[in-house]
Parts: structure tokens; C-alpha cells; sequence
């Protein structure tokens, strides 16, 4: 695996590690993420979703995850871009996802 796929694979750990914290799931697994992008220098750009725009974490979320991405060794810099299209729906969780929650 090349740097950038090492480094987005500790990213991808780091996500894994943030929860919804409506559901028992993490926001990588929930589908969340819509997009990773790992730029040569460490720049990570990542475009994100919420369950829902009036989501009780839409103001706190994306900090926390902009602010845990940085603290992976190889970032040099993080923006998170909260995005509402497509729309997030619980088909795109992971199907161990689905299953934690019962769905």
C-alpha cells in the first residue's frame, strides 16, 4: 500500500472511533461519509452527511471529526464539507450496520 493508502486507512480507523450519537454505530459504518480524498502533502478534504438537518450534533459533529482527523500523524490539514445531497438514508450503512441496529 502507497502513503496516501496508509494514511487513509488510519483515517478511516479514526472515523470508525466517532459514534452518531443516536445510534450504536459509528459514522463511517452509518455511511456518513461521503467522500475521502488524501492529497499528496496530507491534506484531507472529507465530505460528510447527517441523518438528518436538524440533527442535535450538526453544529458539534463535523468539529469532532475535522479535530480527530488532524490528530492522525501524516495529516498536515483537515476540511470537513457537510453535505445534504444525496440525502443520507439507512441504505447506505454497512450491513453489519444494519444489523447493530436491527434493521
Amino acid at each position: 500500500m502507497d502513503e496516501n493508502g496508509d494514511l487513509k486507512e488510519r483515517i478511516i480507523s479514526v472515523l470508525r472511533t466517532i459514534y452518531d450519537p443516536e445510534m450504536p454505530v459509528d459514522i463511517y459504518e452509518m455511511g456518513l461519509i461521503y467522500d475521502l480524498a488524501v492529497g499528496a502533502d496530507g491534506r484531507v478534504d472529507i465530505r460528510m452527511t447527517l441523518t438528518a438537518p436538524a440533527c442535535p450534533v450538526a453544529g458539534t459533529l463535523p468539529v469532532e471529526v475535522e479535530r480527530r482527523v488532524l490528530s492522525v500523524p501524516g495529516v498536515t490539514g483537515a476540511h470537513v464539507e457537510v453535505v445534504w445531497d444525496p440525502p443520507w438514508s439507512p441504505e447506505r450503512m454497512t450491513e453489519a450496520a444494519r444489523l447493530t441496529i436491527g434493521l
